[in-house]
Protein backbone atom coordinates (compact mmCIF):
# COMPACT_ATOMS: atom_id res chain seq x y z
CA UNK A 1 0.00 0.00 0.00
CA UNK A 2 2.75 2.06 0.11
CA UNK A 3 2.02 3.24 -3.23
CA UNK A 4 -1.35 4.43 -1.98
CA UNK A 5 0.52 6.99 0.06
CA UNK A 6 2.65 7.88 -3.12
CA UNK A 7 -0.23 8.82 -5.06
CA UNK A 8 -1.70 10.92 -1.90
CA UNK A 9 1.94 12.95 -2.75
CA UNK A 10 0.15 14.63 -5.50
CA UNK A 11 -3.21 15.62 -3.77
CA UNK A 12 -3.19 19.26 -3.12
CA UNK A 13 -6.15 20.62 -0.85
CA UNK A 14 -7.13 23.67 0.34
CA UNK A 15 -8.30 25.23 4.06
CA UNK A 16 -11.18 24.42 5.96
CA UNK A 17 -13.81 25.61 8.27
CA UNK A 18 -14.62 24.32 11.58
CA UNK A 19 -17.34 23.74 14.32
CA UNK A 20 -17.23 23.00 18.25
CA UNK A 21 -19.88 20.52 18.72
CA UNK A 22 -21.15 19.44 22.53
CA UNK A 23 -23.99 16.66 22.14
CA UNK A 24 -25.76 14.95 25.62
CA UNK A 25 -27.07 11.41 25.06
CA UNK A 26 -29.68 10.64 23.84
CA UNK A 27 -28.92 12.47 20.10
CA UNK A 28 -28.48 11.74 16.57
CA UNK A 29 -27.71 14.23 13.78
CA UNK A 30 -27.56 13.51 10.26
CA UNK A 31 -24.98 15.60 8.24
CA UNK A 32 -23.36 16.48 4.89
CA UNK A 33 -20.66 19.50 3.93
CA UNK A 34 -22.39 21.22 1.46
CA UNK A 35 -20.22 23.64 -1.28
CA UNK A 36 -21.69 27.03 0.83
CA UNK A 37 -20.19 25.65 3.53
CA UNK A 38 -16.48 26.44 2.47
CA UNK A 39 -17.03 30.30 2.99
CA UNK A 40 -13.38 31.12 3.57
CA UNK A 41 -13.07 29.75 -0.41
CA UNK A 42 -13.57 31.52 -3.20
CA UNK A 43 -14.54 29.82 -5.62
CA UNK A 44 -15.38 27.15 -3.49
CA UNK A 45 -13.51 23.43 -3.68
CA UNK A 46 -15.08 20.99 -6.37
CA UNK A 47 -14.99 18.22 -3.86
CA UNK A 48 -15.08 18.54 -0.06
CA UNK A 49 -13.19 16.17 2.27
CA UNK A 50 -15.49 15.85 5.75
CA UNK A 51 -13.89 15.18 8.86
CA UNK A 52 -14.81 15.20 12.74
CA UNK A 53 -12.31 15.20 15.50
CA UNK A 54 -13.58 13.68 18.90
CA UNK A 55 -12.20 15.33 21.56
CA UNK A 56 -14.80 14.02 24.46
CA UNK A 57 -17.28 11.23 24.78
CA UNK A 58 -17.87 8.49 22.39
CA UNK A 59 -20.57 8.46 19.55
CA UNK A 60 -21.62 6.02 16.61
CA UNK A 61 -21.01 7.21 12.78
CA UNK A 62 -22.49 5.47 9.82
CA UNK A 63 -22.81 5.92 5.87
CA UNK A 64 -25.58 4.28 4.05
CA UNK A 65 -24.25 0.28 2.71
CA UNK A 66 -22.05 0.11 6.06
CA UNK A 67 -22.32 -0.82 9.69
CA UNK A 68 -21.69 1.92 12.42
CA UNK A 69 -18.45 2.83 13.92
CA UNK A 70 -18.10 3.03 16.99
CA UNK A 71 -16.12 6.39 17.61
CA UNK A 72 -14.25 8.08 21.19
CA UNK A 73 -12.00 10.75 22.89
CA UNK A 74 -8.69 11.25 19.83
CA UNK A 75 -10.23 9.36 17.25
CA UNK A 76 -10.65 11.61 14.35
CA UNK A 77 -13.44 10.56 11.35
CA UNK A 78 -12.47 10.81 7.97
CA UNK A 79 -14.75 10.84 4.96
CA UNK A 80 -12.96 11.12 1.86
CA UNK A 81 -16.28 11.03 -0.63
CA UNK A 82 -18.34 13.20 1.75
CA UNK A 83 -21.30 10.90 2.37
CA UNK A 84 -24.11 12.02 4.02
CA UNK A 85 -23.76 10.71 7.29
CA UNK A 86 -25.45 9.89 10.80
CA UNK A 87 -23.54 10.33 13.81
CA UNK A 88 -25.53 9.52 17.46
CA UNK A 89 -25.11 8.82 21.06
CA UNK A 90 -27.02 5.26 20.07
CA UNK A 91 -28.56 3.05 17.53
CA UNK A 92 -32.24 3.36 16.78
CA UNK A 93 -32.72 7.06 17.07
CA UNK A 94 -33.98 9.11 14.55
CA UNK A 95 -31.51 11.73 12.93
CA UNK A 96 -32.38 15.30 12.99
CA UNK A 97 -30.05 17.66 10.19
CA UNK A 98 -27.15 19.29 12.52
CA UNK A 99 -27.66 22.42 9.91
CA UNK A 100 -30.44 24.32 11.52
CA UNK A 101 -28.51 23.30 15.11
CA UNK A 102 -25.48 25.99 14.21
CA UNK A 103 -25.43 28.36 16.50
CA UNK A 104 -22.86 31.34 15.08
CA UNK A 105 -20.37 32.65 17.15
CA UNK A 106 -21.23 36.59 17.87
CA UNK A 107 -17.84 36.96 18.82
CA UNK A 108 -15.58 35.81 15.76
CA UNK A 109 -14.95 32.71 17.14
CA UNK A 110 -15.89 28.85 16.54
CA UNK A 111 -19.83 28.32 15.41
CA UNK A 112 -21.35 25.96 17.78
CA UNK A 113 -23.40 23.15 18.24
CA UNK A 114 -24.91 22.33 21.51
CA UNK A 115 -28.04 19.65 21.81
CA UNK A 116 -28.98 16.29 23.10
CA UNK A 117 -31.25 15.62 26.15
CA UNK A 118 -28.87 16.12 28.88
CA UNK A 119 -26.84 12.44 29.34
CA UNK A 120 -23.62 11.78 28.84
CA UNK A 121 -21.48 14.46 26.57
CA UNK A 122 -19.67 14.06 23.16
CA UNK A 123 -17.61 16.72 22.15
CA UNK A 124 -16.11 17.09 18.70
CA UNK A 125 -14.17 19.83 16.39
CA UNK A 126 -15.69 19.30 12.54
CA UNK A 127 -14.31 20.53 9.44
CA UNK A 128 -13.20 19.97 5.93
CA UNK A 129 -10.74 19.78 3.14
CA UNK A 130 -11.52 21.07 -0.51
CA UNK A 131 -9.91 19.25 -3.47
CA UNK A 132 -10.38 20.64 -6.73
CA UNK A 133 -9.90 16.96 -8.26
CA UNK A 134 -13.31 15.08 -7.91
CA UNK A 135 -11.46 11.90 -9.92
CA UNK A 136 -8.53 11.84 -7.69
CA UNK A 137 -6.90 8.27 -7.41
CA UNK A 138 -6.66 8.37 -3.74
CA UNK A 139 -10.26 9.24 -3.42
CA UNK A 140 -11.43 6.46 -5.45
CA UNK A 141 -9.39 3.73 -3.71
CA UNK A 142 -10.15 5.16 -0.10
CA UNK A 143 -12.88 3.86 1.96
CA UNK A 144 -15.66 5.56 2.96
CA UNK A 145 -15.51 5.73 6.50
CA UNK A 146 -12.13 6.30 7.91
CA UNK A 147 -11.11 6.30 11.74
CA UNK A 148 -7.73 7.42 12.86
CA UNK A 149 -6.60 7.16 16.66
CA UNK A 150 -4.82 10.17 17.63
CA UNK A 151 -2.65 7.50 20.23
CA UNK A 152 -1.12 9.56 22.90
CA UNK A 153 -2.10 12.25 25.05
CA UNK A 154 0.17 15.12 23.88
CA UNK A 155 -0.24 14.19 20.42
CA UNK A 156 -3.80 14.07 21.06
CA UNK A 157 -3.73 17.56 22.95
CA UNK A 158 -1.48 18.84 20.33
CA UNK A 159 -3.85 18.21 17.52
CA UNK A 160 -6.97 19.77 19.45
CA UNK A 161 -5.13 22.96 20.60
CA UNK A 162 -3.99 23.33 16.54
CA UNK A 163 -7.63 22.72 15.35
CA UNK A 164 -9.00 25.29 17.59
CA UNK A 165 -6.48 27.80 17.38
CA UNK A 166 -6.01 27.46 13.43
CA UNK A 167 -10.37 27.67 13.26
CA UNK A 168 -10.48 30.96 15.74
CA UNK A 169 -8.59 32.61 13.65
CA UNK A 170 -9.87 31.81 10.67
CA UNK A 171 -13.30 32.40 11.72
CA UNK A 172 -12.19 36.19 13.36
CA UNK A 173 -10.16 36.96 10.29
CA UNK A 174 -7.07 36.61 12.04
CA UNK A 175 -5.33 33.48 9.98
CA UNK A 176 -3.48 35.07 7.30
CA UNK A 177 -3.69 32.77 5.08
CA UNK A 178 -6.44 29.67 4.21
CA UNK A 179 -3.18 27.67 3.36
CA UNK A 180 -2.29 27.79 7.03
CA UNK A 181 -5.38 25.84 7.99
CA UNK A 182 -5.22 23.04 5.01
CA UNK A 183 -1.31 22.68 5.54
CA UNK A 184 -2.67 21.35 9.09
CA UNK A 185 -5.59 19.55 8.01
CA UNK A 186 -3.92 17.59 5.19
CA UNK A 187 -1.15 16.52 7.42
CA UNK A 188 -4.06 14.80 9.49
CA UNK A 189 -5.68 13.27 6.39
CA UNK A 190 -2.07 11.99 5.17
CA UNK A 191 -1.70 10.10 8.54
CA UNK A 192 -5.25 8.71 8.28
CA UNK A 193 -4.06 7.58 4.98
CA UNK A 194 -0.53 6.02 5.78
CA UNK A 195 -1.63 4.53 8.92
CA UNK A 196 -4.84 2.85 6.93
CA UNK A 197 -2.67 1.96 4.19
CA UNK A 198 0.39 0.36 6.85
CA UNK A 199 -3.30 -1.61 8.43
CA UNK A 200 -4.88 -3.13 5.50
CA UNK A 201 -4.38 -5.77 3.13
CA UNK A 202 -4.37 -4.61 -1.09
CA UNK A 203 -6.33 -7.54 -1.45
CA UNK A 204 -9.27 -6.56 0.95
CA UNK A 205 -12.22 -4.39 0.30
CA UNK A 206 -15.11 -3.53 2.94
CA UNK A 207 -18.92 -3.39 1.08
CA UNK A 208 -19.42 -0.01 -0.41
CA UNK A 209 -15.69 0.12 -1.12
CA UNK A 210 -13.68 0.17 -4.89
CA UNK A 211 -11.68 -3.48 -5.40
CA UNK A 212 -8.42 -2.34 -3.84
CA UNK A 213 -6.82 -4.43 -7.12
CA UNK A 214 -2.86 -3.92 -6.78
CA UNK A 215 -2.29 -4.33 -10.33
CA UNK A 216 -4.48 -1.51 -11.06
CA UNK A 217 -2.98 0.76 -7.99
CA UNK A 218 0.52 0.04 -9.95
CA UNK A 219 -0.88 1.21 -13.11
CA UNK A 220 -2.18 4.23 -11.19
CA UNK A 221 1.14 5.16 -10.07
CA UNK A 222 2.76 4.54 -13.40
CA UNK A 223 0.73 7.11 -15.21
CA UNK A 224 0.97 9.68 -12.30
CA UNK A 225 4.60 9.79 -12.20
CA UNK A 226 4.85 10.48 -15.96
CA UNK A 227 2.11 12.37 -17.16
CA UNK A 228 3.76 13.98 -19.57
CA UNK A 229 5.40 9.98 -21.36
CA UNK A 230 3.85 9.43 -24.82
CA UNK A 231 1.75 6.12 -23.22
CA UNK A 232 -0.35 3.98 -25.00
CA UNK A 233 -2.87 1.10 -23.83
CA UNK A 234 -0.60 -1.85 -24.82
CA UNK A 235 2.71 -0.22 -22.80
CA UNK A 236 1.29 -0.07 -20.01
CA UNK A 237 -0.49 -3.07 -19.78
CA UNK A 238 3.43 -5.27 -20.40
CA UNK A 239 4.52 -3.14 -17.74
CA UNK A 240 2.17 -4.66 -15.35
CA UNK A 241 1.98 -7.99 -17.06
CA UNK A 242 -1.76 -7.75 -18.18
CA UNK A 243 -3.10 -8.34 -21.52
CA UNK A 244 -4.47 -4.74 -22.99
CA UNK A 245 -8.39 -6.05 -22.52
CA UNK A 246 -7.62 -7.23 -18.81
CA UNK A 247 -6.07 -3.50 -17.83
CA UNK A 248 -9.04 -2.16 -19.45
CA UNK A 249 -11.54 -4.18 -18.02
CA UNK A 250 -9.91 -4.12 -14.51
CA UNK A 251 -8.66 0.03 -14.37
CA UNK A 252 -12.12 0.19 -15.26
CA UNK A 253 -13.87 -1.48 -12.45
CA UNK A 254 -11.77 0.45 -10.04
CA UNK A 255 -11.68 3.91 -11.47
CA UNK A 256 -14.87 3.18 -14.22
CA UNK A 257 -12.75 4.65 -16.90
CA UNK A 258 -10.21 3.41 -19.50
CA UNK A 259 -6.87 3.95 -18.71
CA UNK A 260 -5.99 6.25 -21.51
CA UNK A 261 -9.49 8.23 -21.40
CA UNK A 262 -8.58 8.28 -16.88
CA UNK A 263 -4.77 9.46 -17.98
CA UNK A 264 -6.35 12.60 -20.42
CA UNK A 265 -8.50 13.66 -17.94
CA UNK A 266 -5.69 13.71 -15.32
CA UNK A 267 -3.35 15.37 -17.12
CA UNK A 268 -5.96 18.57 -18.10
CA UNK A 269 -7.00 18.73 -14.27
CA UNK A 270 -3.23 19.26 -13.29
CA UNK A 271 -3.10 21.47 -15.94
CA UNK A 272 -5.59 23.46 -14.53
CA UNK A 273 -4.07 23.26 -10.88
CA UNK A 274 -0.67 24.58 -12.33
CA UNK A 275 -2.28 27.85 -14.21
CA UNK A 276 -3.95 28.24 -11.31
CA UNK A 277 -1.23 28.13 -9.09
CA UNK A 278 1.46 30.24 -11.11
CA UNK A 279 2.34 32.36 -13.99
CA UNK A 280 4.13 30.06 -16.26
CA UNK A 281 3.96 30.14 -19.72
CA UNK A 282 1.18 28.02 -21.06
CA UNK A 283 3.41 26.10 -23.77
CA UNK A 284 5.59 24.44 -21.10
CA UNK A 285 2.55 23.47 -18.99
CA UNK A 286 1.32 22.12 -22.73
CA UNK A 287 4.05 19.91 -23.13
CA UNK A 288 4.91 18.87 -19.54
CA UNK A 289 1.21 17.60 -19.36
CA UNK A 290 2.42 15.26 -22.42
CA UNK A 291 0.56 17.93 -25.75
CA UNK A 292 2.41 17.99 -28.59
CA UNK A 293 1.64 21.37 -29.34
CA UNK A 294 0.12 24.46 -27.30
CA UNK A 295 -3.13 24.27 -29.97
CA UNK A 296 -3.65 20.78 -29.52
CA UNK A 297 -3.40 21.25 -25.77
CA UNK A 298 -5.71 24.51 -25.67
CA UNK A 299 -8.22 22.44 -27.81
CA UNK A 300 -8.53 19.92 -25.30
CA UNK A 301 -8.47 22.41 -22.67
CA UNK A 302 -11.66 23.61 -24.03
CA UNK A 303 -13.55 21.11 -24.05
CA UNK A 304 -13.07 19.80 -20.99
CA UNK A 305 -13.12 23.29 -19.09
CA UNK A 306 -15.45 24.81 -21.29
CA UNK A 307 -12.47 28.22 -22.32
CA UNK A 308 -9.32 28.21 -23.65
CA UNK A 309 -6.04 27.80 -21.05
CA UNK A 310 -5.24 32.00 -21.08
CA UNK A 311 -9.08 32.71 -20.77
CA UNK A 312 -9.63 30.30 -18.24
CA UNK A 313 -6.79 31.34 -15.90
CA UNK A 314 -7.90 35.17 -16.49
CA UNK A 315 -11.69 34.44 -15.45
CA UNK A 316 -9.89 31.81 -12.46
CA UNK A 317 -7.54 35.00 -11.13
CA UNK A 318 -10.93 37.33 -11.08
CA UNK A 319 -13.20 35.22 -9.30
CA UNK A 320 -10.74 35.15 -5.86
Amino acid sequence: MDMLVELLQGTRLSGGIFLDVEFTAPWCVSAKVQPEDCSSLAPAPRHIIAYHYVTGGQALIGVEGLPAMAVSAGDIIVLPRNDFHTVGSHTGLTPIRADPLIEPCPEGGLDRIVHGGGGAPTRMLCGWLGCDDPHNPVLALLPRLMKLKVGDAASAGWIESSLRFAGEALAGGRLDSPATLGRLAESLFMEAVRRYAAGTSPLRASPGQPSHDPVVLRALVLLHRRLEHPWTTGELASLVGLSRSALNERFARVTGEAPMGYLARQRLEHAAQRLRGSGEPIARIALECGYGSEAAFSRAFKRAFGAPPARWRRDDLQSR
